[in-house]
């Protein structure tokens, strides 16, 4: 399996990495948040602009939001972009066209290091994401995210393979666990795809309270990042940042390598 390098993190090697999703309703208040990111609590950053509200896809507003994020980190540190629409999770509605602009304004910024791609838009609109990210040397992360629920590990192992077959540089399926069996399913799944099927790093995760330990658990089933928040957090059963940081790294210390 590949790793995947953005600036100073790897991802798919070694512990997992941290990513803070950044969720504040106005370019003002992101910067504050900035503020109070703590270095070495993180790796990387997730600019959710879904959560700009009213504004999170008007073009000018991500590209201001994309440079106060980039000014306000090291160089070290690599910005996800993400866009979450309303069907995967995300706070606002938008258009299919709508969503492809603001993929598009992003990219366009020069100024991210990776950008996030929901597998269920259309092909068209994926396949000319891909190709405009690859021509920009921008990875993808193609997520697929089931509040729902948690699907039969058979269609969650499927769905990563889709996305890994569509072109993805990262792949990611988070799903909604109201079970210690749906955690379970998941964690099978990951394992099933990394020892079986995987040419790319892979993002999983149990969403809620039971999902918590699919959170932590990532080195020994293969998921290679796990978000953790400051403050407010983007998605149910996120832990702190910083405490997040700490268990991976005790759990890393006696890890036994996947596989």
């Amino acid at each position: 399996m590949k790793t995947l390098r953005l600036r100073s993190v790897e991802l798919g090697s070694g512990r997992p990495k941290v990513c803070v999703p950044l969720v504040a309703a106005s370019v003002s208040a992101l910067a504050t948040t900035l503020t109070r990111l703590v270095p070495g609590d993180f790796d990387l950053v997730e600019l959710r602009a879904d959560f700009l509200l009213g504004s999170g896809d008007d073009p000018a507003v991500v590209r201001e939001a994309i440079a106060t994020v980039r000014k306000a980190l090291t160089d070290a540190v690599p910005v996800l972009f993400t866009y979450r629409t309303a069907g995967e999770g995300g706070q606002q509605q938008i258009g299919a066209e709508a969503y492809l602009t603001v993929l598009e304004v992003a990219l366009a910024t020069g100024n991210i290091d990776a950008i996030d791609v929901e597998a269920r838009s259309a092909t068209a609109d994926v396949n000319q994401i891909l190709a405009e990210a690859r021509s920009l040397q921008v990875p993808v992360v193609m997520s697929s995210h089931e509040f729902g629920g948690t699907p039969p590990m058979d269609e969650l192992v499927a769905r990563l393979r889709t996305q890994q077959e569509l072109g993805a540089d990262m792949v990611k399926v988070a799903v909604m666990a109201s079970s210690a069996r749906d955690v379970l399913t998941l964690l099978e799944a990951t394992d099933e795809f990394v020892t079986r099927y995987a040419e790319v790093p892979v993002i999983t995760m149990a969403m809620g309270p039971m999902g918590v330990i699919s959170r932590l658990g990532g080195e020994t089933f293969g998921s290679c990042l796990s978000f953790g928040s400051v403050g407010r957090a983007s998605a149910p059963g996120q832990l702190e940042a910083g405490e997040l940081r700490h268990i991976l790294e005790v759990l890393h210390r006696s890890a036994v390598p996947h596989g």
